[in-house]
Order: C-alpha cells, then sequence, then structure tokens
C-alpha cells in the first residue's frame, strides 16, 4: 500500500524539501501541499491522504485549529495528522495531542526518522514520540485538562487487562514492548489496544495517551506498571 501524504507548511522550501523525499521513496507519495490552516483542510476534504504533515505556525488558519478541525469531521476520520514542532513550540504539545494529533516530530529529525514516523502514524501502531520528546508529552499531560463523566463511565467498562495494556500505551510502549511485558503475542497486544480504543470512542492510540492521563490513570513521574494476571 502507498501512504499519500499531505504537506502543510507556510515555508515553500521546506514544503518541496519534504516532496522530494517522499516522492522519491517507495511506497509513500505526496498528494498535496497546502500553505496554511485553511487550504490544508480543504485539501483534506478533498483528496483524503493518509497523514497530513502539519506545522504548527502557519498563516490564516495555525496548524493547531486546522488539526482540530481535520480531527471533529467525521468524514475525515481516517486522516492522521502529524505535527511538526521545535523545542522551542514544546508548550504546544499536550495542545496539539488533545486537538487530534496522531503524534508529533521535532523539525531536528532525520529524513529516516521523518519516514518512520509518517509510516508509524499512518499504521496507527503507536504514538510517535523519539526519546527526547515523549518527556515532554509526559511533563505537558501531567496537568491534564478534567475527564469527562462519561469517559469515566466509559473507563469501567474496560476490563483489567485492557487498563494495563492503557496504561503501557501511554507510557510510550509498543505493541512489541507491551507483549513482552505481558508475555503474550503481539497481535494479542494490538486486539486489546484496539479495543480499549472501541470502548473509549479514541480516534488513535494518542487519543487513548490523552485520555490516560486526563482521567489519572497514569501520571508523568509513573514507571511501566506490573500487570494484573486477571485477562
Amino acid at each position: 500500500m502507498t501512504v499519500r501524504v499531505l504537506l502543510a507548511d507556510d515555508q515553500a522550501l521546506l514544503r518541496g524539501t519534504f516532496k522530494m523525499l517522499f516522492d522519491s521513496t517507495e511506497g509513500m507519495e505526496t498528494v498535496g501541499e497546502a500553505s496554511d490552516g485553511r487550504e490544508a483542510v480543504e485539501l483534506a476534504k478533498e483528496r483524503h491522504p493518509d497523514v497530513i504533515l502539519m506545522d504548527i505556525r502557519m498563516p490564516e488558519l495555525d496548524g493547531l485549529a486546522a488539526t482540530r478541525m481535520i480531527s471533529e469531521d467525521e468524514d475525515l476520520a481516517g486522516v492522521k495528522v502529524l505535527i511538526l514542532t521545535t523545542f522551542e513550540d514544546d508548550e504546544y504539545v499536550a495542545e496539539a495531542l488533545r486537538a487530534g494529533a496522531s503524534g508529533f516530530l521535532g523539525k531536528g529529525a532525520s529524513p529516516g526518522e521523518l519516514l518512520d514516523a509518517v509510516r508509524t502514524v499512518a499504521e496507527g501502531e503507536a504514538l510517535l514520540s523519539p526519546r527526547a520528546t515523549r518527556a515532554l508529552i509526559t511533563r505537558f499531560l501531567a496537568q491534564p485538562e478534567p475527564c469527562t463523566a462519561a469517559v469515566h463511565e466509559r473507563l469501567e467498562c474496560l476490563t483489567p487487562r485492557e487498563r494495563d495494556v492503557m496504561r503501557l500505551v501511554a507510557l510510550g510502549l509498543s505493541n512489541d514492548e507491551i507483549a513482552e511485558r505481558l508475555f503474550v503475542s503481539p497481535l494479542t497486544a494490538k486486539t486489546h489496544v484496539n479495543r480499549a480504543m472501541a470502548k473509549l470512542g479514541a480516534r488513535d492510540r494518542a487519543q487513548l495517551v490523552v485520555i490516560a492521563y486526563q482521567c489519572g490513570l497514569v501520571s508523568a513521574a509513573q514507571e511501566p506498571v506490573t500487570p494484573s494476571r486477571t485477562p
């Protein structure tokens, strides 16, 4: 399958560089370029990309507002947003995740890291968080917005094992790492993750992480939990 990427950045030179990278990589193609957030939303509706590489600071409509509009549009449910950020912009990380972004990446990432990031987000397998930026996610989500009563109610529907898996997802573990910790197969781990997302109405793993922090299921200082034995 080919991963279809939409580029949203107000710098034409940067878009051109990304386009050359994606179009020269097997299994990827650029399906559009947007110079501001409003154009990104319009092109998303028109071309339904798999992943939007979204800058935060853009004219007309910034990347956070554009991400929120895209994530709230039911017709764009399959579109994933990968936010580009810098360490100077790290205060936007939590807001980007709450807006519906599937992950974020620093602009200093290597071409290989960027390609891996887009593939990861397209597959919905894991919240993209290189070690240097994973700490930022936990730090900014350490003071979360209150969890709604409706979400708390849905949390009660999770099995003990699904709660364990959700905690491990929130702490940044991949399906393979979760499987190793729980002594199950990666497919079983993925099944538990998908069931937790379905029960909580989470569109992807990034939103599952946000819910976990909002509801106090995991804290920023917490290390991976010892899972319960209940299946």
